[in-house]
């Protein structure tokens, strides 16, 4: 059941409560243009959120307590418990519990999100380590969520402003970056790229630069077969089907000119590529949105930051944007359907 009366609602899970993910997010609900636009959810615990407003001396961030999604109040931060008794939190100190904790947080919200009675998600950064056991095997939240919504390909796409990097791969070791690489991947990865420029971003015929896996984008063959015998290849595809794509470039001097900036999208080849030019760009403001979903995701593109934790100093910049940025993708959809 969809329980929307006025206001969207924005759910956040709040991830690993020994890193920064709660300080950057008190501090991000505290933007007092987010109760005008939408109702926030944090699906963690209560004592957690009270101890990191302690010891960051926030005294301008209130919230209520709901047990439900009935219970919500619309000008209010409404922060929902997942486990009955909040673990032992240790600033800076991975355990196994926050990781428990992280993910019961992040299920029930998915849960929620699934179910439509959240309108979008967005995720505090977690420890992969302490999530993962026997039974669960995590390698992130985009692979966790597309699984759950029963999709098989969603893309892993860095949002800041107008700088937009997708990847081909994600989290998957560098040695088996050439068995993901296929054309029938890129392809793939492209069509998704296309499809949310349109969608949640509203861009008209979207254009979007496609780049190599190997030095200078193989030099003709001679630094790696794969540009010519793949990606020119599904370049070419895609091209025949009259779609805007360009490449492949050089990832070196097409960031070092800041060719980005002359496309509405970038689709890099793996994770390194895409995401150490983005951060280097955009870290303070940098979004992680996973595209391809009949749901939306979004989360800041920092980890758990233990070394900084509890101590004041996380930069909320990042998570800040995420809420919007899903409050934005929210507004577009909503515009599309009307």
């Amino acid at each position: 059941m969809n329980i929307r009366k006025s206001k969207p609602i924005i759910g956040i899970s709040i991830g690993d409560i020994n890193g920064v993910g709660i300080e950057v997010t008190i501090k991000a609900l505290s933007d007092n243009r987010i109760l005008k636009n939408f109702i926030p959810l944090i699906y963690g615990h209560g004592k957690a959120i009270s101890f990191y407003k302690k010891i960051l001396s926030i005294e301008d961030f209130n919230f209520v307590q709901v047990k439900s999604l009935d219970e919500l109040q619309h000008k209010r931060v409404n922060v929902i418990n997942v486990m009955e008794e909040c673990p032992e939190i240790i600033p800076g100190v991975e355990t196994q519990e926050a990781g428990k904790m992280a993910l019961a947080a992040l299920s029930q919200a998915v849960n929620d999100l699934k179910t439509g009675q959240i309108q979008a998600l967005v995720t505090a950064p977690v420890n992969k380590n302490n999530i993962n056991s026997e039974e669960l095997n995590f390698v992130g939240h985009t692979e966790f969520i597309t699984k759950a919504v029963d999709i098989k390909e969603s893309l892993m796409l860095m949002v800041s402003e107008n700088f937009r990097v997708g990847l081909v791969s994600g989290h998957v070791p560098l040695s088996k970056v050439p068995e993901v690489v296929t054309k029938e991947k890129i392809i793939q990865k492209s069509d998704l790229l296309l499809k949310t420029l349109e969608k949640d971003f509203g861009i008209n015929k979207p254009k979007i630069a496609i780049l190599g896996l190997n030095p200078h984008a193989g030099e003709d063959g001679l630094l790696g077969k794969e540009e010519e015998e793949i990606i020119k290849p599904a370049i070419k595809e895609l091209k025949d089907q009259n779609k805007m794509v360009f490449g492949p470039y050089p990832s070196d001097g097409f960031f070092g000119m800041m060719h980005q900036n002359k496309f509405d999208g970038v689709l890099a080849m793996y994770h390194d590529q895409g995401l150490i030019p983005f951060k280097s760009i955009a870290f303070s403001s940098g979004v992680n949105f996973t595209a391809g979903l009949p749901v939306i995701r979004t989360s800041p593109d920092h980890g758990t930051a233990y070394n900084i934790a509890g101590k004041n100093l996380a930069d909320e910049g990042s998570m800040r944007a995420a809420i919007f940025l899903a409050s934005d993708i929210i507004t577009q959809h909503e515009q599309e359907f009307n």
